[in-house]
Parts: C-alpha cells; structure tokens; sequence
C-alpha cells in the first residue's frame, strides 16, 4: 500500500533517476506498444488485472518493456513481489526466497512472484533450484531476458513457463513516450520544446528501444539547458522554454550505434541477412548488413568464412572465380585484420552479390549424401575397380579419355541403378552453364 512516506520517498529516488526510470509507467493503461501481448482480452492483460498470473519467460531486445511490465505487476497484484539479480544472485539467495514464499503461502495463503532480470545469466544449477517451486507454484516466476530463452534456459523450466517475446517499438510508440517524457512532471516538465528534427533523430538513433531514446532526449536536455543549469527555476527567464535541436541531439550522442550482439539472436539475424542478400543479388543490403557487423566489432574472420561458404554453396561453378576471391578475402582479414580489412570484405560481398549463381554443387553433394546414406549398397563396376591385385585382369577394359581425341570416350562410371542427372542438377548461368554447352557440342562431334 502507498503511504505518505512511500510516496515521499519514492519522489526523492525519482528526482535522482535517469529520465527512463522517472518515466517508468506504473500502470498498464500507461503502457505503450506491445499491443499484441498486453492489448485488451490478451492473456497477458487479463492475468494481471485479474492477479492470476502465472510463471511467464518475457523475452526481447533491450528497451522493449520487459522490467516495466515486471514493475506494472510488482504495482498492481496483492502477491507479495520479490527480485532477485540474476548477475550478483547464488543458489542460496534462490533457495532462501522460495523458503520464505513456502511459509508465507503457509501462514497465510498468499503468494509470491519472483522476478529474475536477465535471467539467461543464470547457470544451469541455479536454474534447476527453481523447477521444483516453479512446478508447484510455491513462486510464480517472472523471469526476463534478452536471449532466445529456447537457447539460454532450461527446457524444464521453459516448459513449466509462457514464453512471451516482445518485440522493438514501432517509431509511432517512440514518438508518443519521447512526447510524454517531454510533458510529463517527473520528465521535463514541459521546460524543453523538441524540434522536429531533433525527435526524428532521437527515434532513428533508438532503433526501438524505448530506455535508448529516453536517455537520448535526457542528455540533449542538458546541451540545451544553460550551462549555470537555470532552465525552468522561475526568475529571471527561469521559465522559458528551451529548444532542443538536431545538433544538440547529435552532441549528446557523437556515435549513432545499432543493437548487435555477438553471440546472440541479433548476431545470427544479421548474419542470416548479409547471406541472403549476397545470394538475392543486392549490393547495397550486402554492404549494409556487412557494416552492421563491422560496425559492432564482429570478428571479421566469421564473416569471411561465411563468404566462404557462400562462394560454393550459392555460385559455385557458376563463377569458379568466387571461390578465390573469397579465399583472398579470408586470407585478408587473417594478414592486415580492421580496419583496413573492411575494404577486402566489402570487394568480396559484392563480387558474391554481383556473381551469376547456382546452387548445384551444394544440392548435388547433399543428394548424393542422401543416396549412400538411404539407398542400397552399389559395387564399384568392375572396368573402374583398383588394378593392383591378383585377378584384376579379369575385371573388363577400361577406357583411358587420353587415348581418344576429345579426351573423353562414351564409358559407365556409376554404379548400377543410378544415372546421369541423378545428382547434378546445373544452373542455367555463368561459367557452369557455358562448359555444359561446349561439352555437349564436342560430345555430339564425335557421333
């Protein structure tokens, strides 16, 4: 229950937090986006207006409203709320917290949730001391991360959880909580104006997320602000309304950096992305997706080895010379390494993007594969088989392609049941294709 200590206090803590804190909505009407997850009859909603919630895995990029919506529960349900870190936190902050949620339920009936930040730093021990309160509901468990809990969290627990994702605001809902911040008494209190410029700014550099954006409108507020900090003190001008413009935004914030994370879902969606474009033929995404990675600092040894890859997989005979350019390429981050590597790393992309492609070693390798794993067992024909063992002059003729004048002569080199076209499917493009015409001209030539 509020008191009239808890509010004073709880406006001493407000007056020194950062602008996302103050701005923190305590109610779910003052909740912005996510309207799939928390919008009117949505599960969610209604197990916290209704206090029946149950243990939930809240999972998405930093500043989607994770912890708001934790804090939003923590204010409105009549179970006892508890936290515990999930960075500083042991087994035995775990075990004395499930402890006491068992003698509150036992005294009194009431429950308690427990909510876990970043509950993805939690090793697989202090994991498992959770499953047995979580499957009883001793402790209704709100736990919360920004990695795919499908990697990061014990399946026992997943399976004994609702795992919800939240995904990064739209710009309408950066706008709106930038807006409010900018009205609001615990924001600025109506002291600053926001150019319009300056907010697309704020909103482009968030990239979704709402804690960014905030922190990013809080430090153009103080470039703005008189430096003798009078801005909104009354007297003397004190309640003028200050602007805050572009530059002051770009001031604040002098490197414009977007979310990546090496080794989590960002990581393989960018990378996944940089892949695609090489092999849709599109340049400028490809140079894109690689400055994303670069930019973050990605180890430019993994994205030449999925350049690599690419080379075979996507062009392969198509282009024969991708496959060099993507060694020299390789070869090029090991030798001179960032930043200078970039430049080899960028020739390399758009030699992929720009490279006539076909897929037929990766399909015909893997059919094959397919073959000697499921289908029967085939002999080597005898013409084909090793010469150097007593008998072997009996196993038929076989035909040297030198000895002929097209070096190639009509001979079986499968084995029986599988024919030619079995495996190798060619593209029709590039160097693949114009061999396969070639031979099949030399070929009819010599009927």
């Amino acid at each position: 229950m509020d008191t009239l200590f808890s509010h004073i206090e709880r406006q001493t803590r407000n007056a020194n937090a950062p602008l996302a804190v103050r701005m923190r909505p305590r109610t779910l009407d003052g909740y912005v986006g996510q309207q799939e997850i928390v919008g009117p009859k949505s599960w969610l909603r209604v197990a916290i207006e209704h206090d029946t919630l149950s243990s939930v895995l809240l999972y998405g990029p930093a500043g989607t409203g994770k912890t708001t919506l934790a804090r939003i529960i923590a204010n409105t349900t009549h179970a006892e709320f508890v936290e515990v870190s999930a960075i500083t936190g042991t087994v035995k902050d775990l075990r004395r917290e499930i402890e006491a949620a068992d003698s509150r339920l036992l005294a009194s009936g009431r429950r308690t949730i427990l909510f876990v930040d970043e509950i993805h730093r939690f090793n697989r021990s202090q994991q498992d001391a959770l499953l047995h309160a979580v499957e009883n509901r001793t402790v209704v468990l709100v736990g919360a991360t920004t990695e795919n809990p499908f990697f990061e969290v014990n399946s026992a627990l997943i399976s004994r959880s609702r795992v919800i994702e939240l995904k990064p605001l739209g710009d309408d809902d950066i706008r709106l909580i930038v807006r409010r911040a900018l009205e609001a008494e615990e924001g600025l209190g109506g002291r600053f104006a926001l150019q319009e410029d300056a907010l697309e700014e704020i909103v482009g550099m968030a990239g979704g997320d709402a804690r960014s954006a905030l922190t990013s409108l809080e430090l153009a507020s103080q470039m703005a602000a008189p430096a003798d900090g009078s801005a909104g003190q009354g007297d003397g001008g004190g309640d003028r309304v200050l602007d805050i413009t572009v530059a002051h935004v770009r001031e604040a914030n002098p490197r414009h950096g977007l979310p990546y994370d090496k080794h989590g879902d960002m990581h393989y969606d960018v990378i996944s992305a940089f892949i695609k474009s090489m092999r849709g033929s599109d340049p400028d995404a490809a140079l894109y997706w690689l400055a994303r990675m670069i930019d973050a600092g990605e180890d430019p040894k993994f994205i030449a080895r999925r350049i690599f890859v690419l080379a075979s997989e996507d062009i392969g005979n198509a282009d024969p010379q991708a496959l060099l350019v993507a060694e020299a390429a390789f070869r090029a981050t090991e030798v001179i390494g960032y930043p200078e590597c970039r430049i080899n790393l960028a020739q390399a992309a758009l030699y992929m993007c720009l490279a006539p492609k076909s897929n037929a070693a990766e399909a015909g390798i893997d059919a094959a594969l397919e073959e000697v794993r499921s289908g029967p067992r085939r002999e080597v024909p005898n013409h084909l088989r090793d010469r150097h063992r007593p008998g072997s002059q009996d196993y038929g003729a076989y035909l040297y392609p030198h000895d002929y004048p097209a070096g190639w002569v009509e001979q079986r080199y499968l084995p029986e049941g599988l024919e030619r076209g079995t495996f190798f499917k060619p593209g029709s493009r590039g160097w693949e294709a114009w061999r396969l015409e070639a031979v099949a001209r030399d070929r009819a030539n010599l009927v």
